[in-house]
């Protein structure tokens, strides 16, 4: 449901996104914490750029907005007081007074416990791995990371949804992220964590868990991240619906059902010299039930998909503004035992998951 959250994710990305969007993220990035997030942005970067995914995202991407802020980018250390006593001029022989410090040595310089960063952005559709968590209408996101120098970090990253399903009576998905981001050699970090998918109003029936991995390698102005997203059953992710007419009259086929889902996905990123432009290319993999869930939604909608995503962004102080192509190999005709699910406004027309432009305008802060 969440994190291609495609450029959104990009946006704040420094999480895409991480991104995104995806769901961050990210994971958020979180990056893919998102994220991972990626990462929930415009996609997966997203959600996902809480770990530092995207621009984090995984969230993904392709999902929306960096979903989740970048920790890897914590602010310098203020820079140490000059020495501002020295000995008095006019008594040669008299000693310091008993209440001056000594000047700080500018190797004592202290190093922030904590840092804070987070990011907003409008996205023209909130994807999560290719399809629409917004009915393909516009979404305002939001995240926010707390990160230790030691790798740690918490994060948490919304957006207002809308469209197929009920998810559980909520309008809402807010993601909560934890996650340990350390490098293991020159150029490449490794990010670990968990993204909680929460949808208030649609209590537990609809929220589920998902620990996430991603290596990140970065070579001049290129970057590469490989992410891994495995949610173990649970009865979010069941095939409650076998289709959706069953979830149109409201009679489960099989309540209670439990499975599992997984998701793979590599992004990509390269910086132009010279200007304030970043190519960015995802794709990724769902693989889970060929049903509904308990609120007739589904993490991988027709079971097992490919979901990808090509864009850039530009960024000016702290400002991004993102433009992708999102799309999924989902046709039709595979879709068409969803409806009217799976369609915007659910009207049994369209698809929620056909290939769209989806762009993103965001702040980092």
């Amino acid at each position: 449901m969440k994190l291609l959250c495609v450029v959104g994710v990009a946006l704040a990305a420094g999480g895409a996104g991480e991104a995104a969007a995806t769901q961050g993220a990210s994971a958020g990035s979180l990056g893919d914490v998102a994220w991972v997030g990626q990462p929930r942005v415009t996609s997966e970067t997203a959600r996902y750029a809480v770990g530092g995914q995207t621009s984090p995202a995984a969230s993904g991407a392709s999902e929306s907005v960096s979903k989740r802020t970048d920790t890897s980018s914590a602010p310098s250390a203020p820079a140490p007081m000059s020495s501002a006593w020295t000995q008095p001029a006019t008594t040669p022989t008299a000693a310091p007074s008993p209440t001056s410090d000594p000047a700080p040595s500018p190797d004592a310089a202290p190093t922030p416990a904590l840092t804070v960063s987070g990011n907003v952005a409008l996205v023209s559709d909130y994807r999560f791995r290719g399809v629409s968590q917004s009915d393909r209408d516009m979404a305002v996101q939001g995240g926010l990371t707390i990160a230790h120098p030691s790798g740690f970090y918490v994060a948490t990253w919304g957006s207002n949804l809308a469209g197929w399903g009920t998810f559980g009576g909520a309008n809402l998905e807010l993601d909560l992220i934890g996650g340990f981001k350390h490098a293991i050699a020159p150029g490449a970090t490794l990010d670990v964590g968990l993204t909680w998918y929460v949808y208030p109003g649609g209590a537990d029936r609809s929220d589920f868990a998902e620990p996430y991995a991603r290596l990140t390698g970065t070579a001049g102005p290129a970057t590469l991240t490989a992410s891994i997203a495995y949610a173990p059953k649970q009865q979010a992710l069941g095939r409650w619906y076998r289709t959706g007419a069953d979830a149109a009259a409201g009679v489960y086929t099989d309540p209670g059902d439990r499975r599992d889902n997984l998701y793979l996905a590599g992004d990509g990123a390269v910086a132009l010299p010279g200007t304030p432009l970043t190519a960015k290319a995802h794709i990724g993999h769902s693989r889970g039930n060929d049903g509904l869930g308990p609120n007739a939604t589904s993490a991988a909608a027709t079971g097992s998909y490919w979901d990808w995503s090509l864009g850039a962004e530009a960024s000016r102080g702290k400002l991004t503004l993102g433009l992708s192509y999102v799309g999924t190999d989902i046709t039709r005709a595979r879709a068409a035992y969803l409806q009217p699910s799976f369609s915007r406004g659910q009207d049994g027309s369209g698809s929620i998951a056909g290939g769209t432009l989806v762009a993103s305008l965001g702040a980092s802060f």
